[in-house]
């Protein structure tokens, strides 16, 4: 029996349903609504799409979107200057700082120049510390989260679960492990160093994949009924029949986006999957705006 997919857009739509009431609160006390400012410097095509999508999104849910862009021969002192006005302007709740920045800008000191209180992303040492110390960090890594809330919407019970995350980012990887510890579920992190993925991956009771590399993990990966949340976002060339990449009326090489999951081979023997796309990344996105709803409220007190 092939695995249930768990449907992304299903719980974005009710979470971002759920931010309602208090985005009217919001502006009925503070007379606007909550802001999001979200800086691009360059134009990495994967940046511009998604900064494409927190507009839509915000709009969708009432928050005002700010794009900020710049060169990408931007030098780091301008970032930082813009960054710290961002920062003490009290008609700004959120900021989010997209990556990747340009080689010549050290993303670690820009990242960090974020004021805690709108670091809508969660991946400032404050509120990572916050997560890493058990203090119920209300601004938590988007895609952390929306693995942690997939899990959950999946009807998992995590407490005494056996759980292995592939992937050691410090966005992703690490923090829903932290997550997924503190509701005392039995976590192993895997990564590039592990000897035997396949040994680890086949105790998992749930099992999230955020690596970045496509088809990593295939269907004899995966204990049978399990639940996996698949965190990769890969472009990959279209194949025919024979193995040859398909093009398009151009002569250029048709893309589709997949996982890090072999989701074709993993759908029979998982209990439950995320699809990609269509699973975590729409869950993201509404834990982008349920971040920028909590520090709005926390800025106006």
């Amino acid at each position: 029996m092939a695995a249930t997919r768990i449907a992304g857009d299903v719980l974005a739509a009710r979470i971002k349903a759920d931010l309602a009431p208090a985005i009217a609160a919001i502006r009925a006390k503070a007379g606007r609504a909550p802001c999001l400012a979200s800086v691009l410097v360059g134009d990495d095509p994967g940046s511009i799409v998604y900064c494409r999508s927190q507009a839509k999104a915000c709009e969708g849910v009432g928050i005002t979107y700010d794009l900020v862009q710049f060169p990408a021969d931007t030098p780091a002192t301008a970032l930082a200057a813009k960054l710290d006005a961002l920062g003490a302007d009290p008609a700004v709740d959120g900021i989010l700082l997209q990556m990747p920045l340009p080689r010549s800008i050290n993303a670690r000191d820009m990242a960090e120049r974020i004021p805690a209180a709108k670091d809508v992303e969660g991946i400032t040492s404050a509120n990572l510390g916050k997560l890493f110390f058990y203090e119920g960090a209300a601004l938590i890594p988007c895609t952390a989260a929306a693995a942690y809330e997939l899990i959950k919407f999946a009807g998992c019970t995590i407490k005494g679960a056996e759980c292995v995350v592939v992937g050691h980012s410090p966005i992703v990887g690490k923090p829903v492990a932290c997550l997924i510890t503190n509701d005392l579920g039995t976590c192993t992190i895997c990564h590039i160093e592990t000897r035997d993925l396949k040994a680890h991956t086949t105790r998992a009771e749930i099992l999230v994949v955020a690596a970045g590399k496509a088809g990593l993990v295939t269907g004899d990966h995966i204990r049978p009924g399990a639940t996996v949340i698949d965190v990769g976002i890969n472009r990959v060339p279209c194949l025919d029949e024979k193995g040859q990449p398909l093009l398009d009326e151009k002569g250029r090489k048709k893309m589709k986006t997949v996982g890090d999951v072999d989701f074709a081979s993993a759908e029979a023997v998982a209990g439950a999957i995320t699809p990609v796309p269509g699973g975590v990344g729409p869950v993201t996105v509404a834990m982008l705006l349920r971040n920028t709803v909590r520090a709005a409220e926390t800025h106006i007190a």
